[in-house]
């Protein structure tokens, strides 16, 4: 099998798409850490407010983040013991588990969403014209298919 090598203009492509994940993700966690919370912590929060009674299985919650339910369960424990979510049992499924946020993880949310928010257009949405946030909308959709 031979190998199709980068062109030039397909690495410098490539580079500069890494270079600006890496500075925009080290951007916003830098600025999340400010407040004491990590990436993941907020992914957690966020997208556990958005279910119904800021409620949902490990599973489900595992498969919306994208995220093995492993690395979910750990982050959870992490999570649990500083009062943002707790673990209920699942009445569906003896094996597994709820998340169910806190009172404490909402307030945590609710303190975290500006700094949040400020970070995203500071690192990434500000430095962008409109045409430019279509353009990263349709190449992320266009990556995010199957091959």
């Amino acid at each position: 099998m031979s190998t199709k090598w980068l062109s030039p203009d397909e690495e410098r492509a490539w580079r500069a798409f890494l270079r600006v994940v890496v500075a925009v993700q080290t951007g916003t966690a830098r600025d999340l850490a400010s407040i004491e919370l990590s990436e993941p912590d907020y992914e957690v929060l966020s997208t556990l407010s958005e279910q119904p009674d800021h409620t949902s299985t490990l599973g489900r919650q595992a498969d919306k983040m994208g995220w093995s339910r492993s690395r979910l369960s750990r982050h959870a424990s992490r999570m649990e013991t500083r009062g943002m979510l707790r673990r209920e049992p699942d009445p569906a499924d003896g094996r597994g588990c709820l998340l169910v946020l806190t009172a404490y993880g909402l307030e945590t949310l609710a303190d975290a969403a500006p700094v949040h928010v400020a970070s995203v257009r500071h690192h990434f949405i500000d430095r962008l014209t409109p045409e430019d946030l279509l353009a990263v909308e349709r190449i992320a959709r266009r990556l995010g298919q199957a091959p």
